[in-house]
């Protein structure tokens, strides 16, 4: 990949970066016998059209040659280049209710690079159990051991009204990006990158379309 990837990166937008990594799925499962893959593979199997897929892939460099597709290893590459996630990440997670032990048996995190690496939890009668190979820990002195596990980004499980409180702890720590599954809306610093995972906006949106059907307006390729 030519020029500055990580800027490259930058530029893209939230939806492409979103379909970017529904093409590396893609990308990341094909088969070993197959070197090359075209983007109306891909688009087949992500659902857009062929153009956006080639325009998507188009702001990663030069990749593929006209005729022939791309090397499905170099655009696996380029994809995790342009995504940040060509490097490990350190997370700590917060809350280590149901929900939270659930994400933690999750191996798809650690295939991917994302390592969560503390567990924290306000109730006294967690601390201090083992969950996953990890010690729960209070949440008193986040900040400095945060810090200490070098973590940059932080997992929220926590009931919505205690969500807002320890997101500024996570701040203070020093924390770069936060993934909340609280159903409440976080109002962070700029610095801060947030993103809001809500299970039941998700199935509000499901029932929309399963009750709109084929009236439900889809989104355009470049949204």
């Amino acid at each position: 990949m030519d020029d500055q990837p990580t800027e490259r990166g930058q530029r893209l937008s939230r939806a492409a970066a979103q379909r970017l990594s529904l093409y590396l799925r893609c990308v990341a499962g094909w088969p070993a016998d197959e070197e090359k893959v075209s983007s109306g593979r891909i688009a087949e199997a992500v659902g857009v059209s062929d153009a956006q897929v080639r325009r998507d892939l188009a702001a990663l460099g030069h990749l593929g040659q006209r005729g022939v597709g791309y090397d499905a290893r170099e655009l696996a590459t380029a994809i995790r280049t342009a995504l940040g996630i060509n490097r490990p990440w350190r997370a700590v997670l917060i809350g280590v209710g149901n929900l939270g032990r659930a994400l933690l048996r999750y191996q798809g995190f650690r295939a991917q690079g994302f390592e969560i690496v503390g567990l924290f939890d306000s109730d006294p009668g967690k601390v201090g159990q083992s969950v996953e190979g990890l010690t729960v820990e209070s949440v008193v002195g986040l900040a400095e051991r945060v810090a200490a596990l070098g973590a940059e980004l932080g997992v929220l499980t926590v009931p919505g009204e205690t969500a807002h409180a320890v997101a500024e702890a996570l701040v203070t720590a020093g924390i770069r990006g936060i993934l909340n599954f609280a159903p409440v809306v976080l109002k962070l610093p700029r610095r801060v990158r947030l993103v809001t995972v809500d299970l039941a906006i998700q199935l509000e949106q499901l029932a929309f379309q399963v009750q709109h059907g084929d009236s439900a307006t889809r989104p355009a390729d470049d949204d």
